[in-house]
C-alpha cells in the first residue's frame, strides 16, 4: 500500500481519485505546521500539495520514504527541486489544467477595468448614482499588445480578436510563420509600448522579465493606456505605476498578482485607477478540479506502475535506461540551458548532432533534455521533460537530428546548432570520465569548461591587459572567480573569456565590465 499525505487544499474530486484507486492511501491534513510536517512526512511515499505548503531542503531530508512531490497547479517556488533530484524523489506539476481559466481572468479584468464595474458596484452599494463618474471605453478596434504569447497569451489573444480588438505581441522566442497562423503580428518591446491601448503580462517571472514594465516604460506608452497582470508579481514596477498612474500617464490598471503578497497597505489601492485581486488567475471551480484530478492520477499511477508524467526534473523512460544515458541528458539540458542564453531571437531551426558512443544509445530523451534546456530559461516551471517536443512544434521550431558513429577528439560528442532571427550559434559538449560534462566548443572557439552556476562569458579582442582588467573590477567588487578559460582565434584577434564566478554580478558592474577597452560583449549565465 503506497501512502499519499495531501496537505493543501485540493478539489475534492481530486481526493476522491486518490481514495478510489486500488493501492493508495491518502491522508488529508491542511493544517500542518512546518515542523508538523517534518514529523509525519516521513512515513509517506507521496506529498500532494498546492502552493501553501512550503517544501525545504530540510522537510525533504526529513521524508525518508518519499518517492513524489505533486504541485496541483504550474508554479514550483515552492519546493526545492535540486533538494528532491539529489534525494532521487520526482517533482511533477499540472501545467494545463489553469490555462484557460487564467486567460478568462485576464479578459475579464480587461473588460471591468474598461468599464469601470468594480468602481460603479462600490459607488451603488454606497447608494450612489454617479453615471457620469463611470463612463467608460470600448475594446472595439483598440490595440491589445501581448508579452508573451505563450499558451496562456495565446488563448488571451484569441479571445481578444472575438472582442473585434487588434492584437500585437512581443515573444522573441516564437517565430514568424507561428505569429502569423496565429493571426498576430511580432513586434518589438518598444513597438508595442507605443502602439498598445492595452498591454497584458504573460510571461514567468525571470531577472530578464522582472520590472519590464517600468518608469522608461511607460515614457514609451501612450497617454491613456491601460496595464493587466495576472501573471506574476514583480513583473510591473508598483512604485512606478503608482506615480503613472498619478501623472495620467496610465489611465488604469488591473493588478491579480503583487511584488509582496499579500500585498502591506500598497499606495496602489489608494488610487480609483486601479482594480485587483488575490491572486484569482487559476481560482475557478474548473481549474481547480482539473490540476486536482491530474496530480492525483500523476502521483498514484507513478507509485503504482511507474509511470511519469509532466515531471520537471526526471524524463519518461525506464529505469534501466535511465541510468545508462542519465549523465548524456544532463549535459544535454545543460548545453541546451547555455544556448538559450547566449542569444535572444525567435527559434527557428535546433540542429541535434550526435557522434561517437552516444550515438549508439537511443537519443530520444537526450533530445528531449536539450529541447527543456533550451525552452527552461523561457517557460521556467511551464516546460517539463513530456511537454518540451509540444512546445517546439507549437512554436513552430524545426528539431533535426544527424548520427554519426565516428567522433575524431572524443568518445562521444554532442553539438547543437541554433538558428534564430538573430542568427546562428554552435555550442558543443561531451563527458570527461562518465559523468563529468564539458563544454568543449562555442562557435568558433574550443575551450574545456564546467557547465554550472553563474558564468559570465564575454567577447573580446586579443590585447595584452583584457583579463586583468576584467579580474580587477571583479576583485574589488568581491566577486570571485571560481573557474577561468580562454580561447582566440587567433593572436590579436577575436577571443572569449568564460568565468564562473560565486555569485552573479549586478547591472552596474556589468556597465562598468562593458566599457573596458577591447570587451566587445558580455552575457551573464545561470546554469
Amino acid at each position: 500500500m503506497k501512502k499519499i499525505l495531501v496537505s493543501d487544499n485540493l478539489s475534492e474530486i481530486g481526493i476522491q481519485v486518490l481514495k478510489n484507486t486500488p493501492g493508495i492511501h491518502a491522508d488529508i491534513d491542511t493544517n500542518l505546521s512546518k515542523e508538523e510536517l517534518k514529523k509525519k512526512i516521513k512515513d509517506y511515499h507521496g506529498l500532494a500539495i498546492r502552493s501553501a505548503t512550503k517544501v525545504t531542503a530540510d522537510i525533504i531530508d526529513a521524508a525518508k520514504n518519499l518517492l513524489v512531490i505533486g504541485r496541483a497547479g504550474i508554479g514550483l517556488d515552492n519546493i526545492d527541486i535540486e533538494a528532491a533530484t539529489k534525494r532521487g524523489i520526482v517533482v511533477m506539476n499540472a501545467p494545463e489544467g489553469n490555462m484557460i481559466t487564467t486567460a478568462e481572468h485576464a479578459i475579464s479584468m480587461m473588460l471591468s477595468l474598461s468599464r469601470n464595474i468594480p468602481q460603479a458596484t462600490a459607488s451603488m452599494k454606497a447608494k450612489k448614482w454617479e453615471k457620469k463618474k463611470f463612463k467608460g471605453r470600448e475594446l472595439f478596434d483598440k490595440t491589445l499588445g501581448i508579452i508573451g504569447l505563450g499558451r496562456i497569451g495565446s488563448i488571451v489573444g484569441d479571445r481578444a480578436k472575438g472582442l473585434k480588438m487588434n492584437i500585437i505581441a512581443y515573444d522573441p522566442f516564437i517565430s514568424e510563420e507561428k505569429a502569423r497562423e496565429m493571426e498576430v503580428e511580432l513586434v518589438s518591446l518598444d513597438e508595442l509600448f507605443e502602439r498598445s491601448h492595452y498591454i497584458t503580462i504573460h510571461v514567468p517571472l525571470s531577472e530578464e522579465t522582472r520590472n519590464i514594465i517600468n518608469k522608461k516604460a511607460f515614457k514609451k506608452m501612450k497617454d491613456g493606456v491601460m496595464i493587466i497582470n495576472c501573471a506574476r508579481g514583480g513583473m510591473v514596477n508598483e512604485k512606478d505605476l503608482y506615480e503613472a498612474i498619478k501623472s495620467g500617464k496610465v489611465a488604469g490598471a488591473a493588478l491579480d498578482v503583487f511584488e509582496q503578497e499579500p500585498p502591506q497597505d500598497s499606495p496602489l489601492f489608494d488610487l480609483d485607477e486601479v482594480i485587483c485581486t488575490p491572486h484569482l488567475g487559476a481560482s475557478t471551480d474548473e481549474a481547480q478540479e482539473n490540476v486536482a484530478v491530474a496530480i492525483a492520477e500523476q502521483i498514484a499511477n507513478y507509485l503504482l506502475y511507474g509511470t511519469i508524467k509532466n515531471a520537471v526534473n526526471v524524463p519518461s523512460v525506464s529505469g534501466d535506461t535511465l541510468s545508462r544515458i542519465k549523465p548524456y541528458m544532463d549535459l544535454a539540458e545543460k548545453l541546451g540551458s547555455f544556448q538559450a542564453q547566449l542569444e535572444p531571437g525567435a527559434l527557428e531551426e535546433i540542429s541535434i548532432e550526435y557522434s561517437g558512443d552516444i550515438a549508439e544509445l537511443d537519443v530520444t530523451p537526450i533530445t528531449t533534455s536539450i529541447l527543456t534546456g533550451i525552452f527552461k530559461p523561457i517557460l521556467r516551471d511551464s516546460i517539463n521533460f513530456v511537454n518540451a517536443p509540444i512546445i517546439a512544434k507549437e512554436r513552430g521550431v524545426k528539431v533535426v537530428e544527424s548520427k554519426s558513429t565516428k567522433s575524431e577528439d572524443f568518445t562521444s560528442l554532442l553539438t547543437i546548432k541554433t538558428r534564430t532571427t538573430k542568427g546562428e550559434n554552435i555550442v558543443a559538449g561531451t563527458l570527461f570520465g562518465k559523468k563529468e560534462p564539458r563544454i568543449i566548443r562555442i562557435n568558433k572557439f574550443r575551450l574545456e569548461a564546467i557547465p554550472q552556476g553563474n558564468l559570465l562569458l564575454f567577447h573580446t579582442v586579443d590585447r595584452p591587459g583584457v583579463i586583468g582588467n576584467i579580474g580587477s573590477i571583479l576583485g574589488n567588487t568581491d566577486i570571485n572567480i571560481a573557474n577561468m578559460q580562454f580561447s582566440r582565434e587567433e593572436t590579436g584577434g577575436k577571443a572569449i573569456v568564460l568565468l564562473s564566478i560565486d555569485t552573479p554580478v549586478s547591472k552596474k558592474i556589468l556597465d562598468e565590465l562593458t566599457k573596458l577597452p577591447n570587451v566587445v560583449s558580455i552575457k551573464q549565465l545561470k546554469l
